[in-house]
């Protein structure tokens, strides 16, 4: 029901008069599209930490705009022996780190599985993020309002993350497993979506 929400506000958005100003961005050689409301910032790391005591090379794409801040990281870890729940979790500690977690649900675009995340922060800040970890390479995915910021903003930010539909991150008999577990819907993003709770 959150993300049905969600959807439909990231339409209004979509739809309104500002919407002019955002496009989408596809990044073909990074497996992923994302929205932006202009060409992002693209800045390369060396070093970026991907559990404690490992980093790789990582390219970050962001941009400011009307009190919110919009940030793409993508740590490629291809050939650095990388585990997904490990990876995930250390992303999840960072990003929750001093703020007050508000949802931290599974969360699915296509066949790629992985965590969205809101958190409070001091002084009226939000942030809304997505963690994925795909093709070998850990995706972050974060919408950070400003007091004075738009919160459909982030909506629409975090929401339009896409990946190729032909990719997975599980296999045919863990998403299966996954559907067994869910008395929700059909297509659930993990046993722990509260839609599975649902009668």
């Amino acid at each position: 029901m959150i993300r049905f929400i969600a959807f439909v506000l990231a339409g209004l958005v979509i739809n309104g008069p500002a919407a002019a100003q955002w496009k989408e961005y596809a990044y073909i050689a990074e497996g992923f599209a994302v929205v932006f409301p202009a060409d992002p910032d693209v800045e390369e790391v060396a070093m970026y930490q991907v559990v404690p005591g490992k980093s790789v090379p990582a390219r970050i794409y962001s941009i400011r705009h009307n009190n919110g801040v919009f940030k793409v990281t993508v740590a490629d870890g291809r050939d650095a022996g990388l585990q997904e729940t490990p990876v995930v979790d250390h992303a999840v500690r960072q990003l929750t780190q001093g703020g007050e977690v508000k949802i931290d649900y599974p969360h699915r675009i296509y066949r790629i599985y992985g965590r969205q995340l809101s958190i409070a922060r001091p002084n009226g800040v939000l942030t809304t993020a997505a963690v994925f970890f795909a093709n070998e390479r850990l995706y972050l995915v974060e919408g950070t309002r400003m007091p004075g910021g738009s919160d459909t903003d982030l909506i629409q930010f975090q929401q339009s993350l896409t990946f190729d539909r032909n990719v997975p991150n599980r296999t045919p008999q863990q998403m299966q497993a996954i559907r067994a577990g869910c008395r929700g819907p059909a297509n659930p993003a993990g046993v722990d979506d509260p839609r599975c709770q649902q009668n």
